[in-house]
């Protein structure tokens, strides 16, 4: 929680930046969209678990960390941005 306490403007910009690219690229609709995503989303996992499991002790630990989730709050805003991209597209 002080991690994230400490990292919110970053973050928020983060998730600003994924939405405006999800917005602008939209969720995959290709072979090749649903395998860089999931590789996406694969690094999140990896990047995940070693920040949980507490492996990388020290300030290298913390760049694992921050890295997780800015890569989440990222990818999250991407989601968000691509889904109301799809839904302005219906309306």
């Amino acid at each position: 929680m002080i991690l994230v306490s400490g990292l919110w403007p970053g973050l928020a910009g983060a998730l600003l930046l994924g939405a405006c690219i999800g917005a602008i690229m939209g969720l995959p609709r290709e072979r090749f969209g649903f395998i860089s995503a999931g590789i996406s989303f694969a690094m999140l996992a990896i990047l995940a678990g070693i920040a949980l499991l507490q492996t990388v002790p020290g300030l290298a630990g913390l760049w694992v960390e921050t890295a997780s989730l800015m890569l989440g709050a990222y990818l999250l805003g991407c989601l968000v941005g691509g889904a109301g991209q799809m839904v302005a597209k219906r309306g």
